[in-house]
C-alpha cells in the first residue's frame, strides 16, 4: 500500500485581507471623488445633452420645458449665422496652435536640453505665462494692442495712425492667437524638453557613429522616439483650441471677428433673453468634437498597456 502524503493544508484567511477600518477609507477614498465627479460632470453632461433637445429660457419648473426634438441643431447648421464663422475660427486657432506654439515649443526644448549657461532661469522664464489665467493674458495684451498709447503702435512707430488690432475684424483674430501661442509655447517647451530628457542616448551616439548630422540624428532618431509625446502634445492643443473662451471674452466678449464655439455657448444660456436649449445643443456638438480626440487617444494609450 502506497504511503499517503501529508494531509493537505487549510487555506487561511488571505493575507491582503482589509479590515473594517481600512475599507471604511477606501471606500471614502473612491466615495468621495465619485460622488462629486458624478455631480460636477457627469449629471450636467447629461443634462446638457437632454436640454439641448428643448426649447427653455430658464425660467420656472421643468414642467415648462418644451420639448422640440432635433430643431435645435437643425436652427444651428442652417440658421444660427454665428455658428459657421465660430467653428472657422476654432479651425484657425487650432491650426495655428499646432504650427506656430508646437514648433516653437519644440525648437526651444532642443536648445535648452544642450544645458547651456541659465537654463533654468530660462524654462522658468519661457513657462511663466503658463501660470497665468487666459484672463489675465487677455488683459495685458489688451494693453499691448491698443490703439492709443498701446505698446505695439509705439514700437512699430504707429502712434500718428494707430492700428487697432483687437477692434478690426480681419485681424484681431490672429492677434489674439498671438498672444494664446505666447502662453501654449512654454507648456509645448516643457512637454518636449521631458521627452528630449527621457531619450536613449545610446540612440544619438550610435546615428553619430553612423555619419548621422545632428539634424538627421534629430529627424530620424530623436522625434520618432518621441512619438508618446507628440500625441500628448497634439492632444493637450487640441483640447486648448476647442477650449478657447476667456482671452476672446475678456477683450470683447467673443464678437466681431473673435467668434468661438465655447462663446457661443455662454451667449445662449445666460443673458435676458436666454437660449438653454440652443447653448445645450452648441455644447454637445464642442463635445462630440473633443470626444473625437480624445476617445482614439485613450484607446490607444489603454491598448498599448494591455499588450505591454
Amino acid at each position: 500500500m502506497a504511503p499517503q502524503g501529508p494531509p493537505p493544508r487549510r487555506r487561511g484567511k488571505r493575507a491582503t485581507a482589509l479590515a473594517g477600518t481600512d475599507k471604511l477609507v477606501l471606500g471614502l477614498m473612491l466615495g468621495i471623488p465619485t460622488i462629486v465627479h458624478l455631480l460636477f460632470v457627469w449629471i450636467p453632461t447629461l443634462g446638457s445633452v437632454a436640454l439641448s433637445f428643448s426649447r427653455w429660457n430658464g425660467i420656472g419648473g421643468f414642467e415648462d420645458i418644451e420639448w422640440i426634438g432635433v430643431s435645435n441643431y437643425v436652427e444651428i447648421f442652417t440658421e444660427y449665422p454665428r455658428f459657421w464663422p465660430a467653428v472657422q475660427h476654432n479651425l484657425i486657432w487650432l491650426a495655428f496652435l499646432l504650427i506656430v506654439p508646437t514648433c516653437a515649443g519644440l525648437l526651444l526644448a532642443v536648445l535648452l536640453d544642450r544645458e547651456i549657461k541659465f537654463s533654468r532661469i530660462y524654462q522658468s522664464a519661457l513657462y511663466m505665462p503658463m501660470v497665468l489665467s487666459l484672463a489675465l493674458i487677455g488683459f495685458i495684451w489688451q494693453l499691448i494692442y491698443t490703439p492709443d498709447g498701446g505698446l505695439l503702435n509705439s514700437l512699430l512707430g504707429l502712434s500718428d495712425k494707430p492700428v487697432d488690432w483687437i477692434g478690426d475684424s480681419d485681424i484681431n483674430l490672429y492677434a489674439v492667437l498671438v498672444a494664446a501661442a505666447w502662453r501654449h509655447t512654454g507648456y509645448i517647451m516643457l512637454l518636449y524638453l521631458a521627452g528630449l530628457k527621457g531619450v536613449d542616448p545610446s540612440l544619438k551616439e550610435a546615428a553619430s557613429l553612423d555619419g548621422a548630422s545632428a539634424t538627421q540624428t534629430f529627424f530620424l532618431v530623436t522625434f520618432p522616439v518621441m512619438k508618446p509625446v507628440n500625441i500628448v502634445v497634439a492632444v493637450v492643443t487640441v483640447i486648448e483650441a476647442l477650449r478657447a473662451f476667456d482671452i476672446v471674452y475678456v477683450i470683447n466678449k467673443g464678437r466681431n471677428g473673435l467668434e468661438l464655439l465655447s462663446v457661443l455657448v455662454t451667449d445662449n444660456i445666460i443673458g435676458e433673453a436666454s437660449r438653454i436649449g440652443r447653448g445645450s445643443a452648441v455644447a454637445v456638438i464642442l463635445l462630440t468634437i473633443s470626444l473625437g480626440v480624445i476617445i482614439p487617444y485613450l484607446y490607444q494609450t489603454f491598448s498599448k498597456e494591455n499588450r505591454s
